[in-house]
C-alpha cells in the first residue's frame, strides 16, 4: 500500500472551479450538473468506467469544447467570456490520452512555439531540463511525425510543463512510456502540486491515482458520485484498496454490502436479480 499523499491545504486557494457543468451529445447525457473545485497543492483523481464522462469533462475545462451550461473559472477566469477564456488558458495546460503533435514541426520547434504562445520567458533551459528528464534530447531535431507513441507522450509533458501553468489536466498520461518515462512522469506532477499548482489526472491505472492523488472524483453516467479525500473514500466503502472503494462506490452500493447475485431462468440465460419492490 502506498503513503497516502497528504491534503492540500484547506487555505490554498481554489485554482479550479467548476459549478453545474452539463453536457449532450445528440440528445444523450455525457456530464451532468457536476461541481467540483481544486485548490492549489492538489491533485484530484478523476476516475470511473469507460463512457463516465471523464474526457468530456476535461475537454471542457481546457476550452476544447464549448461549455453547454454550468460555469468552469481557471485561477479566478472565467472561461465562458471571451477575456476570461483567454487568460483562463494562459493559466492552463492539457495533456492528451494520445497526444498528436504538428508532423512537420521539430520536438525544439514544439517547445519554442508553446513558449511563444503562453509568452514565456527565459524559457530555453528550462526546455533543455525538460527534454533531458523525459529523455528527448536526442530527439530535439526529430520530426513530430516520426515521433513513436511514447515519444509523442514525452512531448506533450514537455509542452505542458514547459510555461508552469497553474492547472494541468492530464487524461490517461502514462500510456505509452517505458519505465523511466513514467518515473518521470510521476515525479513531475508530484512536483507540480508541490510548488502549490493544481492537477486534475484522470486514468484507469487505479494504483497511480492512489500514489499521487489528495482527493477522488469518481464519476458514474455523467455525474459525480463521489468526492472526498482517499481515507473519506475507503471510510465510505469499508475497503482499504482504491479498487473495491471504486467499484462499492460506481455501483452504487451501500458500505460493505455485496454485489448483487445472478440467478439463471428456465431458458437457461443468466439475468441480474430483480430489486424487491416494496408494498403499498
Amino acid at each position: 500500500m502506498h503513503d497516502e499523499p497528504l491534503p492540500a491545504p484547506p487555505t490554498a486557494p481554489p485554482i479550479l472551479q467548476v459549478a453545474g457543468l452539463t453536457k449532450h451529445y445528440a440528445g444523450t447525457r455525457a456530464v451532468g450538473d457536476l461541481s467540483f473545485e481544486v485548490r492549489g497543492g492538489e491533485v484530484l483523481g478523476l476516475v470511473g468506467r469507460n463512457g463516465a464522462g471523464k474526457t468530456t469533462t476535461l475537454r471542457t475545462i481546457a476550452g476544447v469544447l464549448p461549455i453547454e451550461s454550468g460555469r468552469v473559472s481557471v485561477a479566478g477566469h472565467d472561461l465562458a467570456t471571451r477575456r476570461g477564456e483567454r487568460a483562463a488558458k494562459s493559466q492552463l495546460a492539457w495533456v492528451p490520452d494520445d497526444p498528436q503533435p504538428f508532423e512537420a514541426m521539430t520536438v525544439d520547434e514544439h517547445l519554442e512555439f508553446t513558449a511563444a504562445l503562453y509568452r514565456a520567458a527565459d524559457w530555453r533551459g528550462r526546455a533543455d531540463e525538460l527534454l533531458e528528464r523525459f529523455e528527448l534530447t536526442p530527439k530535439r531535431e526529430a520530426l513530430g511525425g516520426e515521433l513513436s507513441r511514447g515519444m509523442r507522450q514525452k512531448l506533450a509533458f514537455c509542452c505542458a510543463l514547459l510555461p508552469r501553468p497553474q492547472l494541468v489536466l492530464l487524461d490517461e498520461p502514462l500510456s505509452g512510456l517505458d519505465p523511466l518515462g513514467i518515473r518521470s512522469a510521476k515525479r513531475a506532477i508530484a512536483e507540480i502540486a508541490a510548488e502549490g499548482r493544481a492537477v486534475v489526472l484522470s486514468s484507469h491505472l487505479l494504483d497511480l491515482v492512489e500514489e499521487l492523488s489528495s482527493r477522488l472524483l469518481i464519476l458514474e453516467q455523467g455525474r459525480g458520485a463521489f468526492l472526498g479525500t482517499l481515507a473519506e473514500a475507503r471510510q465510505a466503502a469499508r475497503g482499504d484498496a482504491l479498487e473495491d472503494v471504486f467499484f462499492s462506490i460506481a455501483e452504487g452500493r451501500l458500505p460493505g454490502e455485496p454485489p448483487a447475485q445472478e440467478v439463471e431462468p428456465e431458458n437457461g440465460v443468466t439475468a441480474p436479480t430483480p430489486p424487491e419492490v416494496e408494498e403499498a
